[in-house]
């Protein structure tokens, strides 16, 4: 009987993602139905891994379908170290489950959530020029020049995208990307991401949508500087993080540029503090990284403050089917992050590819996600335990 569907493995899985490792979540069944979702952490990997093998003993033997049950299960077993890493954890393990639930039912995981609002998500090019800047072998086309990055956007436009987001990348041979650990002139900082960001609107158009991510790499009055300088360039918006929801809040008040920011905020808990002050313009949330029953209530609450969403996604393919189920059921969404450039065999380590035409991802219809993790592939590439840093 369906309710009887019962756990019997939970496991991590790794496999190389060129700098770093994809780590993703296997869920067994006594029915042989297997969930799979991701749970990557490029810096963390191994600690994400030990947490789902950890919290795999409150999980086995239980009802595969009772997800809320198995959340506080997890939840229990993790309250003395709420957060971090081991929500990552917990929310790779809910993700699966919803994989398993989709497929037992015979319908797509955002039937589960409620029904789509929506057929198509608008994405944009992530990381557009850091990862060509930081590992020219992987990609052959290396940014020696600004006329390279103006290529660039020209590329971008040509391969059907409407916005791109990037980093503080600084053109040359070899080019960089920059931030106050390893640039603490400012100057040069403010300059070399005006230049950027010209040179990408040069290549995409004027009015192309474009966006900057600052990660925590600088300080608040630093970045401040750089949203000032910024402000004639009509972004779609300056991305900035910090632990502090009134450090978000005094950059947003300083600018005219809208401000996305809580990509690391991975409980309802500490995201509610961003919401209740209205910290940012946008609010950025990471599915792999809360889970979707996080996810959606933080959603929830930004569309009672009117504020759009725009999920966090610069992992593998499963990440972006996971990505693509929560995004269907998603009033308030913007528009939704992918890394073009990526990993080179990323495509191996799936069954079935997501449909991305003219900058726009199209809804699966299948059961769960719609994709399978290629475990033969994974096991073929195996992570050997790099780290980038």
């Amino acid at each position: 009987m369906l309710s009887d569907l019962r756990i019997t493995a939970v496991e991590p899985l790794q496999a190389d993602a060129a700098w770093a490792a994809y780590t993703f979540v296997k869920v067994e069944t006594d029915e042989g139905i297997t969930g799979y979702a991701e749970v990557t952490d490029w810096r963390m990997p191994s600690a994400v891994a030990g947490g789902v093998r950890d919290l795999s003993a409150a999980l086995v033997g239980r009802s595969a379908l009772a997800i809320e049950q198995r959340l506080q299960d997890m939840h229990r077993q993790s309250c003395q170290g709420p957060g971090g890493v081991i929500q990552r954890s917990i929310a790779g393990i809910e993700c699966a489950l919803l994989d398993i639930k989709g497929k037992a039912l015979g319908v797509p995981v955002y039937e589960l959530l409620g029904g789509k609002v929506r057929d198509r998500i608008r994405l944009y090019w992530s990381h557009c020029g850091t990862y060509r800047a930081r590992y020219p072998e992987l990609y052959g086309k290396p940014l020696k020049t600004y006329a390279d990055v103006e290529a660039l956007g020209r590329e971008v436009v040509d391969r059907g995208y409407t916005a791109l987001k990037t980093n503080v990348v600084v053109p040359g041979d070899p080019a960089r990307t920059l931030n106050t650990f390893d640039a603490k002139d400012m100057d040069f900082v403010v300059s070399s991401v005006v230049k950027l960001i010209e040179a990408f609107k040069r290549g995409a158009g004027e009015r192309f949508d474009t966006a900057l991510d600052l990660n925590f790499h600088f300080d608040t009055l630093d970045v401040i500087r750089i949203a000032k300088a910024l402000e004639p360039y009509k972004m779609l918006w300056l991305e900035v993080d910090s632990w502090e929801p009134e450090v978000i809040r005094q950059i947003t008040e300083s600018t005219s540029l809208p401000v996305c920011s809580a990509e690391s905020v991975n409980t309802v808990r500490e995201y509610q503090r961003f919401l209740d002050i209205r910290a940012m313009d946008v609010a950025m949330f990471d599915l792999p990284w809360a889970g979707m029953s996080a996810c959606l209530q933080i959603a929830r609450e930004a569309a009672v403050k009117e504020m759009p969403v725009a999920p966090h996604n610069y992992y593998s393919h499963l990440s972006t089917f996971q990505n693509a189920h929560m995004c269907a059921v998603l009033p308030n969404l913007k528009i939704m992050e992918t890394d073009v450039d990526s990993c080179p065999w990323r495509d191996e380590y799936v069954t079935v590819l997501p449909d991305i035409r003219d900058g726009h991802l199209t809804v699966p219809d299948t059961p769960g996600w719609g994709t399978e993790l290629n475990e033969e592939a994974m096991a073929a590439r195996p992570w050997e335990g790099n780290i980038p840093f």
